[in-house]
């Protein structure tokens, strides 16, 4: 028993070359599947991410059930990712080539067919999104870009965005002030300058 459990069955440099290769080409398969968060993943996006982990389990244990070996996969894999999004995070290069870059889905009120198209997105979808980050409607977005990560960044029109805590202060003071106008007034003093 403890033999299977210690012992890899296979050579550790192939345990962690396997495991290199499988990240790679799930990086390469994902970066050409494109980007389509949103905000969550959908039901069939969910399959696919289930499915992919069982498919490439025996690409990267190999003919190795060791617990030793199931450990020494699973550093290759927090490892290698760790180094990359280091590297994206100092070379802006590397990550435009390897995450993409952003696009823009909505302009002035009205969806980018085109960019819809590319990234496979439904309109439904992109309105619940908008929905998601307080606009009512597309047509109230000025500008929406779907970022490489999959975030969607809505940006609304003025007319249509929400009172600020600055607003509302702003509004106050002005109240007051009609206040203080009316009331002097109806003192039957003039009204200040």
């Amino acid at each position: 028993m403890w033999h299977d459990l210690v012992v890899v069955q296979i050579p550790i440099v192939e345990k962690i070359l396997r495991t290199i290769a499988v990240y790679v080409l799930i990086l390469i398969l994902f970066r050409f599947a494109g980007k389509r968060g949103l905000a969550g993943l959908n039901t069939f996006d969910m399959v696919v991410v289930f499915l992919l982990s069982n498919v490439v389990q025996n690409a990267i244990i190999g003919n190795d059930n060791s617990l030793l070996g199931g450990a020494i996969g699973a550093v290759t894999l927090i490892a290698v990712n760790s180094a990359v999004t280091r590297w994206l995070a100092r070379d802006p290069r590397a990550a435009r080539v390897l995450e993409g870059e952003p696009t823009t889905v909505v302009r002035d009120g009205k969806l980018v067919p085109g960019a819809l198209h590319r990234l496979a997105l439904r309109p439904s979808e992109l309105e619940h999104a908008v929905r998601l980050q307080n606009g009512d409607d597309v047509s109230d977005v000025a500008r929406a870009r779907l970022e490489p990560d999959g975030q969607l960044l809505v940006t609304i029109r003025a007319a249509e965005q929400s009172a600020t805590k600055s607003d509302v202060e702003e509004l106050r003071e002005r109240l007051e002030a009609i206040e203080r106008l009316l009331t002097s007034m109806a003192a039957g003093g003039r009204p200040p300058r």
